[in-house]
């Protein structure tokens, strides 16, 4: 049994995520960027939820383009922008959980024929999960991030 449910995002949720993100990830974003993901993709913008609280969320949105597993086939793919569970709450299933029905919400709701994401060449706890997933790296990306550590691309087909 577990101690949380995964929901979709509401917009009394954004202070919750906003600080998650604060404390959880180096890559910060400004309210409206959430609210603008919120507004064009709320099937696949979904937060976990602890005795009330919000603990983790995950943002997606769709795009048009080359498939990044493929070669020069085109379509849609959910990128997952943003994923993270408070430190206390990790090791218990959320962020898998919310990476799976997020991906469901992108192939059901929005008919993606990938997902892909980027992530840190040093999370190997996160590579590890989206593994597990069936994510593969298909790239790697120099100085992705502003502190100037590559980031690997990940997709899977869906």
């Amino acid at each position: 049994m577990s101690d949380y449910i995964i929901r979709e995002f509401k917009p009394e949720d954004l202070d919750a995520v906003i600080n998650i993100n604060r404390m959880c990830l180096p890559e910060n974003y400004p309210a409206y960027f959430f609210m603008q993901h919120y507004v064009n993709y709320p099937e696949s913008f979904l937060v976990a939820e602890s005795n009330g609280k919000v603990v983790g969320y995950v943002m997606c949105r769709v795009e048009y383009g080359r498939l990044k597993i493929g070669g020069l086939e085109v379509g849609r793919r959910g990128h997952i922008i943003s994923i993270a569970v408070m430190p206390e709450m990790r090791r218990r299933g959320i962020g898998q959980a919310l990476m799976e029905k997020a991906i469901n919400a992108l192939k059901e709701r929005y008919k993606v024929n990938e997902c892909y994401l980027e992530v840190r060449v040093s999370n190997v706890p996160a590579i590890r999960l989206y593994q597990k997933l069936g994510f593969s790296i298909v790239d790697r990306i120099k100085k992705y991030y502003l502190d100037g550590e590559d980031a690997y691309l990940m997709a899977r087909r869906v």
